[in-house]
């Protein structure tokens, strides 16, 4: 009896898809760098006096400012010289949280980030109405509403602002507590923010912001919801400046208008994303560290510290309008953060011989 060989199909290759990594060797480093930086920082308040501390505090709200700012404008599409009413807002929700409430000062940051929220809301309806350099004045000329409504509350000290160091040394009695407990704050802050802006980026709508920002009508035939896309970034960027209001009134302890809702403020944000990078993650971290350095070593200076800073501006965007971030990053655009797409190599090689579909 003879054994018969029975023929077999040829078995057929399923293809490879090829392999899309969101990290890279670039962004794991950054990310220990950066969680290297932020448990040094937990640890300064022991390492050096409590008067640098404070001065820390207020790099960590210049920090998440510029991210507000470069969140709205750098992938929104959206230049505003109006975010200070938010600053004012914060602040003036601690003012009634803590000091007419009487709630806990640092349990009142959220509250007051999510009050900013809320009214930055029904203001969307307003300013969406206005395009280019009418949307900027609009937001201005909110801020500025917002800020001689303020004036007229007498609950509130009226225009001559209100102190709330006795709420908020009831609530932290103990002085160098105090002032750690608010650099940790602002600390906390600045990790939460860079991390919800990362995972905005990452996500659908960061995708969306992106082709909005660059061709708004071709976006809107591509499926994208214009309107809401923007309108979900106003609210959280207004949100985000809003719990960096609150932390300079418990950091300061006292609450004037015409501080508050200064358009100072926003001069300061245009000018860290400028200097920094716009429409990057890195470039406002990087701008508010230069501006606070040169505001901490060249203030003493009056009016010409002012100048030095439009000057360096204007450097800035004549001969590197990407920024100090898109210097260093060049044409490859180097991300710290892991907010792209990368093709894997191998399957990057597949891909250009042929073998993957």
């Amino acid at each position: 009896m003879n054994d018969r060989i029975i023929p077999t199909r040829p078995t057929t290759a399923i293809p490879l898809a090829p392999r899309i990594r969101r990290f890279t060797l670039t962004s794991i480093i950054g990310l220990a760098f950066f969680g290297v930086v932020a448990v040094l920082l937990a640890f300064m308040p022991y390492l050096v006096p409590l008067g640098q501390t404070a001065q820390l505090t207020t790099l960590f709200i210049y920090i998440v400012i510029a991210s507000a700012w470069n969140l709205l404008a750098g992938y929104g599409g959206m230049v505003s010289i109006g975010q200070q009413a938010y600053i004012g807002l914060g602040a003036y929700s601690i003012v009634t949280l803590v000091g007419l409430a009487g709630l806990d000062p640092i349990q009142s940051i959220p509250l007051a980030a999510i009050v900013c929220a809320l009214i930055a809301l029904p203001i969307s309806y307003l300013v969406f109405r206005l395009v280019g350099g009418y949307f900027a004045i609009g937001t201005w000329v909110i801020s500025e509403i917002l800020r001689l409504v303020t004036m007229r509350i007498p609950a509130v000290g009226a225009g001559n602002g209100m102190s709330i160091q006795s709420a908020v040394t009831n609530a932290l009695p103990d002085r160098d507590l105090r002032i750690a407990i608010t650099y940790w704050a602002g600390l906390v802050l600045v990790v939460i923010i860079t991390a919800a802006i990362v995972m905005l980026v990452r996500s659908k709508l960061g995708l969306a912001l992106t082709a909005v920002r660059d061709e708004p009508i071709a976006a809107g035939t591509s499926g994208v919801n214009v309107v809401t896309a923007r309108r979900i970034v106003f609210v959280v960027a207004a949100g985000m400046t809003g719990a960096a209001g609150a932390v300079l009134a418990v950091q300061t302890l006292n609450v004037i208008p015409t501080s508050v809702y200064s358009v100072n403020y926003a001069v300061f944000m245009i000018f860290m994303v400028v200097i920094g990078g716009l429409g990057s993650i890195e470039g406002p971290i990087i701008g508010a560290v230069i501006f606070w350095a040169l505001e901490q070593f060249l203030k003493d200076y009056g009016s010409l510290y002012l100048i030095g800073l439009g000057l360096l501006a204007i450097v800035m965007v004549l001969f590197a309008p990407g920024g100090i971030w898109g210097l260093i990053s060049g044409k490859r655009r180097i991300n710290l953060f892991p907010i792209g797409y990368r093709l894997d190599r191998k399957g990057e090689s597949a891909l250009r011989a042929g073998k993957v579909d």
